[in-house]
């Protein structure tokens, strides 16, 4: 039984953008080193900057260098056949797979990795990236992050956890492949005990800091599928590389899934999720009386002094909005932020002349606090009323302008207004209002009831 123990330098990126610049293999025969074999690579693309600080290669350094195909040949005589062994080993083996692949060559070797081995062989360390587990073990690493520097290190690694315990590495081999999508610093008897149920899971990395939050309606079965299927390989390998354990919440249904997602993604921030991140851009309609008494509206951003008549995500929506008002109730374009000049004769829009005070403020205003009256039946808060996580209880959610405002589990023997007294008030945030649109056609009447406003 043959060993490749490998390490490689890349531009960064995934295995299908990025580019390999340096590789290094050592073959180990279960009891010595009994070959070496080290090269820079022209990856055919640029080095980022970072990349350079990183490893010190550099783009001139690889310009005269053999590309991975005129390598290709030597590179598959050394590991075909052999036990590909490395430090967090997908990282390394994915990319060399795609190269080969790229080349017309599909490469397929058993794995090892020196991580998970790490963790069997030496138990109860905080971390176990190469650098700290070289430092633990008094393992000299001659050059950091250049293939060889970790290539040897690895080895030594390697063979020490081989000859003091062949077992750690027989029973790896053993191991059902169907575990083997597992981040290397995940244990596997913490996914087991990760529930198949509907919720919000957090992962952690080893400073317990979370990182990525997500939902699911099987908690297990969604973290299985971050590491074992083809999407966003690129964020795919960071969390791998990340990950060492991961928090829960089970929520029962993945409507309350959904809004407790977005609530915990605003609350943490974790680094990975990049796209519920963004704040969502949010649109107020404001309502004033001017000097000479008329009525007005004003579209404009959302002023924690001033609670909008409603919210827009939009511009184009708000004005939509305010168009519709005008030609229902006859109002006057200028007066509702539409226009800078007052209105002409015969003007399509409709104007009954409130512009250019031929028709009194009592007269418009009468028209105007119609509309006003309108949008506020329309705000009334609702109570979404769902199963709970267990028998006994209910999931409420409370919106307000479309928004959650309220929610939480109680007994399904309170009453609605002693059920609304215990859920926690919650920020108002935009997704929350696309996820109720979304679930709004999935609900029946019977869970559905408009407050009244004395009890919101």
């Amino acid at each position: 039984m043959e060993f490749a123990i490998v390490d490689i330098e890349t531009t960064g990126g995934g295995p299908q953008t990025g580019g390999i610049t340096e590789v290094a293999v050592l073959i180990h025969d279960g009891e010595n080193i009994i070959e070496e074999y080290q090269t820079l690579i022209n990856p055919l693309q640029a080095i980022p900057t970072y990349i350079t600080g990183l490893t010190g290669i550099d783009n001139a350094m690889v310009r005269d260098e053999p590309t991975f195909q005129q390598v290709s040949e030597k590179l598959w005589e050394l590991l075909d056949g052999r036990i590909f062994v490395a430090h967090n080993v997908n990282f390394d083996y994915s990319f060399l797979r795609e190269a080969f692949l790229n080349h017309g060559l599909y490469f397929k070797a058993q794995k090892l990795c020196t991580v998970r081995l790490s963790r069997k062989a030496f138990p109860g360390l905080r971390s176990y990236s190469l650098g700290r587990l070289c430092e633990s073990q008094r393992i000299p690493i001659e050059a950091r992050h250049r293939a060889m520097g970790d290539a040897r290190a690895t080895a030594i690694l390697f063979d020490r956890i081989i000859k003091q315990d062949f077992q750690v590495v027989n029973q790896a081999l053993k191991k059902n492949k169907g575990q083997a999508f597992l981040p290397p610093n995940f244990p596997i008897y913490r996914f087991k005990e990760i529930p198949e149920s509907c919720g919000v899971y957090y992962m952690l990395d080893e400073n317990g800091k979370t990182i990525y939050v997500g939902k699911a309606i099987n908690i297990r079965e969604r973290f299985k599928n971050h590491f074992s299927g083809e999407l966003l390989p690129h964020l795919k390998q960071k969390l791998k590389a990340e990950v060492v354990d991961l928090k829960w919440a089970l929520t029962g249904t993945e409507f309350m899934a959904l809004l407790f997602e977005a609530l915990e993604i605003k609350r943490l921030w974790p680094k990975y999720n990049s796209a519920l991140k963004i704040p969502k851009r949010m649109f107020g309609l404001y309502h004033y009386e001017d000097n000479s008494g008329y009525g007005r509206l004003q579209v404009s951003k959302p002023n924690k002094f001033f609670k909008p008549l409603e919210s827009f995500f939009s511009m184009e929506e708000a004005t939509a909005f305010i168009k519709e008002g005008i030609q229902a109730y006859g109002l006057c374009p200028k007066l509702c932020g539409l226009r800078k000049v007052n209105c002409g004769e015969n003007d399509p829009m409709g104007c009954d002349g409130a512009c250019h005070y031929s028709e009194a403020p009592k007269s418009y205003n009468q028209r105007l606090n119609a509309f006003l009256i309108k949008i506020k039946e329309s705000q009334k808060e609702i109570l979404i009323r769902l199963n709970g996580r267990k028998e006994g209880e209910l999931a409420c959610c409370v919106f307000e302008r479309g928004m959650l405002s309220k929610f939480g589990y109680v007994s399904a023997s309170l009453s609605d207004e002693e059920a609304l007294s215990e859920l926690a008030v919650v920020n108002l945030l935009p997704e929350t209002y696309y996820i109720l649109r979304q679930f709004i056609h999935r609900l029946s009447p019977e869970q559905i009831m408009v407050l009244d406003g004395q009890r919101a």
